[in-house]
């Protein structure tokens, strides 16, 4: 079967590790990171540009926005070409921005290095392996044809969109298996200055897989072993005594790929948590080895990878969990991504080997991959006998990268550090911390200046309490509408609910006269239902962009029939009257001459 015979869904649920990314994305942790391939001659932009064209028929679930529901997050296809440019921003940037719509990945270049950042809702290391290996083989294919080299395809023709989008976690859920029972210990913590806007620090190491494989044998363990145990002893150089009390513990992420079959593209990869305590006279480099090696052979099993999945899976088909409203979800994933962290000190990835066409591979001189991290984390893949390492982190402090380097040349492995591989940037604030800098000033010195004019002028009456209260209500409502301008409508909505809230305030306040219920809140309905009409007609929405903010305007609308029936408004009806009639008829048009986008966009964003 052929992959053209299939065609990618128009919407598609999350996986089970991908929900997690949305809710604990920010700029502290993008959630995203980067796979780079080094090529011997420098990129040609408009050759990449059709190598991406190219890659993207054989993968089109990469060709999806993210968009959010009531209840879970979802992926939506989109028609947008990605564009490939010069790297001009820092490594692993944000991909995912609230409120607007625009791809998860990117492709960029800088001299020899074609670079494909994804946002880790997409996929996961394995996926982006997949994807990279074949826009490197498109680009070199379109790049030297005219020098015989043949195309190759790396990608099994029977594998289809189907089997790319399959959320293995849910096919290989099992009530069955047991939970583990194993405590957890909270974990040493590196601390240090961050660096100026947390910017990620990389820094990297090109190795011999020879020299270091040699060496790992020496001490009877994998290559993988040595080098989780040298990062242990790396972080133990930088300890005290008193922080030798707790254990310096890992994330090492693993491929489940490997112990469940699998040929999706999605996310599918679980964890193990190695961990050593120093300061029990045990602290040489070949003890720690001995003790990581002992704990990779207890925990890399079927069983226990089964046991841990279950783990994330159970948390997400919890009855009540899967009802509860989106921000709800939000806010304990958060929490939970926070309480985690703590029983954590680094992360170690290992995307392993990179294979290539035996023809394509004098083109290439290696591969390397890093994510963005609010910790420390060492990312290592190899390609032919370069083993590229890339430490990743938002601490000045390179102290931790420069002890596990001085290790291993302690152990006679040589390690090159590569030069100019970043293009020069000015360091530049985002609009978004210049507005909120400016605009937290401006209040701050607002509110002194009426406290000021308070005490000089009337001491004896403090009119600046509800000048300070107004001025509150204020600076929330402009941050709402900055935050919220990416997507007019529901900027509209929130402004909606805000105003309103502010204004029964008042009303309540300065004894209520109902004034804020009889003719704001209908008045208000009635101009958001038509701003939303010209927005939508002015910026030639598409119905999946607007149909859901005209069914929360309508249900809004509805509201007034309420407070008439349990006469809350008395006195003035008619503005009442006029928004509940406006959002009736609204409501019975979309749902009479636009039932089945409304019946689609409902699937999508009440899906649980």
């Amino acid at each position: 079967m052929s992959l053209k015979q299939s065609k990618s869904a128009s919407w598609r649920k999350l996986d089970n590790a991908a929900k997690v990314f949305p809710a604990t994305a920010s700029k502290k942790d993008a959630r995203v990171f980067r796979f780079y391939c080094e090529l011997q001659e420098e990129v040609r932009q408009e050759i990449l540009q059709e190598a991406l064209d190219k890659t993207l028929l054989k993968y089109p679930l990469f060709k999806t926005v993210l968009r959010r529901g009531l209840f879970w997050f979802y992926l939506e296809e989109s028609e947008f070409r990605p564009i490939v440019k010069e790297e001009y921003k820092a490594p692993c940037s944000n991909l995912y921005v609230e409120d607007e719509t625009k791809f998860l990945f990117r492709v960029n270049y800088y001299k020899c290095r074609i670079n494909f950042e994804v946002f880790h809702v997409l996929t996961d290391g394995t996926g982006a392996t997949y994807f990279i290996r074949e826009l490197v083989k498109n680009y070199l294919f379109l790049r030297y044809r005219e020098k015989n080299l043949q195309e190759v395809s790396l990608l099994d023709e029977s594998i289809t969109v189907r089997d790319q989008e399959l959320d293995s976690f849910s096919k290989y859920y099992s009530k069955d298996i047991p939970k583990r029972e194993k405590p957890k210990k909270k974990a040493y913590q590196f601390h240090g200055v961050k660096s100026d806007y947390d910017e990620l620090q990389v820094t990297e190491g090109v190795l011999s897989v020879q020299q270091v494989l040699q060496k790992a044998r020496e001490y009877g363990s994998s290559m993988t072993i040595y080098l989780t145990a040298v990062f242990f002893c790396a972080f133990h150089r930088e300890m005290s005594v008193r922080q030798m009390r707790r254990p310096v513990v890992f994330m090492v992420p693993v491929n489940l790929r490997k112990f469940f079959p699998s040929e999706s593209m999605l996310n599918f990869f679980g964890w193990i948590d190695p961990e050593y305590q120093f300061g029990e006279g045990k602290d040489s480099l070949g003890e720690v080895i001995e003790a990581t090696r002992n704990y990779f052979k207890e925990e890399l099993t079927k069983d226990k990878m089964a046991m841990r999945m279950n783990e994330y899976i159970s948390l997400e088909k919890h009855p009540i969990l899967r009802m509860a409203p989106l921000a709800l979800k939000n806010w304990s994933i958060m929490a939970g991504t926070y309480a985690a962290s703590r029983d954590l000190t680094a992360i170690f990835s290992n995307m392993g080997t990179v294979d290539m066409p035996e023809e394509y591979r004098p083109y290439i001189k290696n591969f390397g991959v890093y994510t963005s991290t609010p910790k420390i984390e060492l990312c290592m893949c190899s390609f032919e006998d370069e083993l590229v390492l890339n430490f990743t982190s938002q601490f000045d402090s390179l102290n931790i990268q420069r002890n596990f380097f001085e290790i291993l040349k302690e152990d006679g492995i040589h390690v090159e550090y590569p030069e100019d591989k970043y293009p020069s940037r000015e360091e530049e604030k985002t609009t978004g911390v210049k507005f909120h800098q400016w605009l937290n000033f401006s209040a701050i010195a607002l509110a002194v200046l009426m406290v000021v004019v308070n005490v000089l002028a009337t001491p004896g009456h403090w009119w600046c309490i509800l000048a300070l209260a107004g001025e509150a209500m204020a600076w929330v409502l402009i941050s709402i509408a900055f935050k919220k301008r990416r997507n007019l409508l529901k900027n509209a909505m929130w402004q909606l609910l805000w105003i309103t809230f502010v204004c029964v305030a008042w009303d309540l306040i300065t004894g209520w006269r109902g004034w804020s219920v009889e003719i704001v809140f209908p008045l208000l309905v009635l101009l958001v239902q038509l701003f939303m009409y010209i927005v939508s007609k002015i910026q030639k929405l598409e119905a999946r962009s607007y149909l859901v903010y005209y069914l929360m305007a309508c249900v809004t609308g509805v509201i007034p029939l309420v407070l008439l029936l349990f006469h809350v408004v008395v006195r003035i009806r008619f503005l009442s009257v006029i928004c509940v009639a406006v959002s009736v008829l609204i409501a019975a048009g979309l749902l009479i001459f636009r039932h089945k986008d409304v019946a689609k966009e409902l699937e999508k964003n009440l899906h649980f």
